[in-house]
């Protein structure tokens, strides 16, 4: 029998979460995705099929600073909370993409909530 490898056990887990989880104009789903150097969030519209507002730590205004750790991903956390704040969003979904809530993925989460988004 092959072994699973990770990649392949965090898209199982995401697509059990995703048979749950929807987006919808009222409550816009906040996916993250998160790489060994970076971490990235979009809040979709999946019943238009749509990205409302994205932020990651490539982005001009943080991508110097911090590089992808736990200070970057506060960063993209308020960031996200801003662009989603002023495209009028107050409510989302939050959809961890397979990952762990621990460490980058919960200091985003908690950046994003202390800056204004409910979920």
């Amino acid at each position: 029998m092959a072994k699973t490898s990770r990649f392949d056990l965090r898209r199982a887990v995401h697509a059990r979460i995703r048979k749950r989880m929807r987006g919808t104009a009222a409550r816009p789903r906040l996916a993250v995705f998160r790489s060994i150097m970076n971490i990235s969030v979009q809040i979709i519209d999946d019943d238009r099929g749509a990205t409302l507002a994205s932020a990651a730590s490539l982005d001009a205004s943080i991508v110097g600073k911090y590089g992808g750790n736990i200070a970057a991903a506060r960063e993209v956390g308020k960031l996200i909370a801003a662009r989603a704040l002023d495209a009028g969003i107050q409510k989302v979904v939050f959809d961890r993409g397979g990952f762990a809530y621990h460490g980058r993925v919960k200091a985003l989460a908690d950046a994003a909530r202390e800056a204004g988004l409910e979920f």
